[in-house]
């Protein structure tokens, strides 16, 4: 298994730090990314440690969300003419979960997204939860309303929509709505969930519970998360990584990451002298 080693010619700096790392529950393999003709990625390493936050950063338009999306096959919806080169290799069992033979659907249902705007569907909030597991086939009621109940109660929305899940999804407001999204993600039991900007939309309340709900829910998830806020890394991320034009340049602890970077364009970015 190929890990990441600062010592090696080409790959990024990794920081250590005091806390010992946990197992892996994912990593990137020298991963390329195109759209078309044009590269996005260029060979990423990355480990994904299980039970942790790992937090993206950079400017707009480095590649994080492009990585991202790279864990739940995300671009294999479109025109056909994405291509990945590499791998991302999803522990325990070992499967490149980027392999033609490798169902995408499947790939979903263990590694959940939640996007930068809440995007509820135009159902009830006990069917927004439940889609999931229809899709997976669940066919018991009593089965399915006690998996919305315990995503509901883990994304802490139980008690606030627990007497009313039969109103649209739409009626909640906006931290609520994406709550209910993180709900919906967590009712299929995911090993990983993705978070592409999930607070850039609300209110500093709002934004405050989802980073509350982030820091409890690592117990039970892994999380990869896309964030341009530095403040909102250094608060809820164990691991931070730093990319800059399609390139991982720094990855390592967040408080070693942030108090002291190893490559001068860290420390740029973190400093705001760019981006």
């Amino acid at each position: 298994m190929r890990m990441i080693d600062a010592n090696t010619m080409g790959t990024p700096a990794v920081t250590s730090g005091a806390v010992p790392a946990p197992a892996l529950k994912a990593e990137a393999r020298a991963l390329d990314f195109f759209y078309g003709e044009v590269q996005a990625l260029r060979k990423i390493d990355l480990p994904v440690w299980e039970n942790r936050v790992t937090a993206l950063i950079g400017p707009s338009g480095c590649g994080k969300s492009t990585f991202l999306r790279c864990f739940n096959r995300m671009h294999d919806i479109g025109e056909g003419r994405n291509r990945y080169h590499g791998e991302i290799v999803f522990h325990p069992d070992g499967v490149d979960i980027l392999h033609r033979s490798v169902d995408p659907i499947e790939v979903r249902m263990r590694i959940g997204m939640v996007f930068q705007k809440p995007n509820p569907f135009p159902k009830s909030i006990f069917e927004n939860v439940a889609y999931g597991l229809r899709v997976r086939g669940e066919r018991s009621r009593s089965a399915i309303a006690d998996r919305v109940e315990a995503a509901l109660r883990d994304a802490s929305l139980w008690d606030e929509v627990g007497d009313r899940l039969h109103d649209m999804a739409f009626n909640l407001s906006g931290g609520q709505q994406q709550r209910l999204c993180i709900a919906r993600a967590l009712a299929t039991s995911p090993e990983l969930l993705l978070f592409d900007e999930p607070t850039s939309a609300l209110d500093p309340n709002a934004t405050a519970n989802i980073e509350d709900l982030i820091n409890r829910l690592k117990e039970k998830v892994s999380i990869l998360i896309v964030t341009h806020n530095m403040q909102q890394a250094a608060r809820v991320s164990d691991y931070t990584a730093f990319m800059y034009l399609g390139e991982l340049v720094e990855f390592g602890d967040t408080n070693v990451v942030f108090t002291n970077p190893k490559k001068r364009q860290t420390e740029d970015y973190i400093t705001g002298r760019f981006g």
